[in-house]
């Protein structure tokens, strides 16, 4: 018995002088105390953190209200998007859409004004611009509407062109609107010492560039003024524009094909009017080009293109 109390006494003497002796395995020993406290704090604060994230992740039945929401909302947008399209659908047109296309109305220039971009559907691969339909449809409802405002006898039509002569005449026979082509004379609304003067209360021009003569005469008169505007014109003196290819027969002869047709319903008159009067053929097969006309297409050297 008294060996064996010997033998731990001299076993705890060797631990000791083997800490003595190895400083670094004491270090060890004491940092690993702390070590598994700071392991254990930091393996509470994932807990925390799951917890919060718990709280902040919505129920399942949070998620699926906001699916069925947004899937409403899609619905809705959808409905009247298509409520849109068949309002759209359900707009009569002075005519078709494949009349406008065989008359060439929607058939611009090279040259676009800053004026008339927004007129401008696109572009084609020549680089001519096209003329957005719907718009020319209703500028032209829009023309034909304020014509109606003014007695026949107070209105005059100019077109220098040669391509617009056939369909400004017939449209002076049906109507009796007085007509200028060729020519305009000068003075003939300003000059009251003329013969022939007279105060018209609405001037048509078929083209701003052409026919400024009567424009500028209207200016000075303070009258109002309705102009057929190409791509290449300047739209700033005109009260009413109706955006158009005012180069070409066909167009011409369609534009006063409608304005005829309007104010023969207006004024209630017993006369008969039909769209091959005014533009001949439209299903006749030949290429529409920038210009159905050989002369060559005038831009107003005081403006600016883009």
């Amino acid at each position: 018995m008294p060996r064996k109390k010997e033998n731990t006494e001299e076993m705890k003497m060797e631990e000791r002088t083997s800490l003595e002796e190895d400083p670094k395995e004491s270090k060890k020993m004491k940092s690993e105390e702390p070590v598994i406290e700071e392991n254990l704090g930091q393996s509470k604060e994932p807990d925390a953190q799951a917890l919060a994230l718990s709280e902040e992740t919505p129920s399942k039945a949070e998620a699926t209200e906001s699916v069925k929401k947004k899937k409403e909302k899609k619905e809705s947008t959808v409905d009247a998007l298509k409520e849109h399209l068949k309002a759209k659908k359900d707009v009569k047109t002075l005519l078709s859409l494949e009349e406008y296309v065989k008359s060439g109305i929607h058939l611009g220039t090279k040259v676009i004004m800053p004026d008339m971009r927004k007129y401008v559907y696109r572009r084609r691969a020549d680089g001519l611009a096209i003329l957005n339909t719907e718009l020319i449809d209703a500028k032209l409802k829009e023309a034909a509407e304020y014509i109606t405002k003014f007695d026949p006898k107070d209105i005059i039509i100019v077109c220098k062109r040669e391509a617009g002569w056939k369909a400004v005449k017939l449209f002076s026979e049906i109507t009796g609107i007085r007509v200028f082509t060729k020519k305009y004379p000068a003075g003939i609304v300003t000059n009251i010492k003329l013969t022939n003067f007279f105060e018209p209360e609405l001037v048509l021009v078929c083209d701003p560039w052409l026919d400024k003569n009567a424009m500028n005469d209207a200016k000075i008169t303070n009258k109002k003024i309705l102009a057929l505007c190409d791509t290449n014109n300047i739209t700033k003196r005109a009260d009413i524009i109706v955006p158009c290819n005012n180069k070409s027969e066909k167009s011409l002869g369609l534009i006063f094909y409608i304005f005829a047709q309007e104010l023969v319903k207006f004024h209630k008159m017993d006369k008969k009017i039909k769209l091959e009067d005014f533009t001949g053929d439209l299903g006749e097969k030949r290429e529409l080009k920038e210009r159905e006309t050989n002369e060559p297409v005038i831009v107003n050297p005081e403006a600016q293109a883009f």
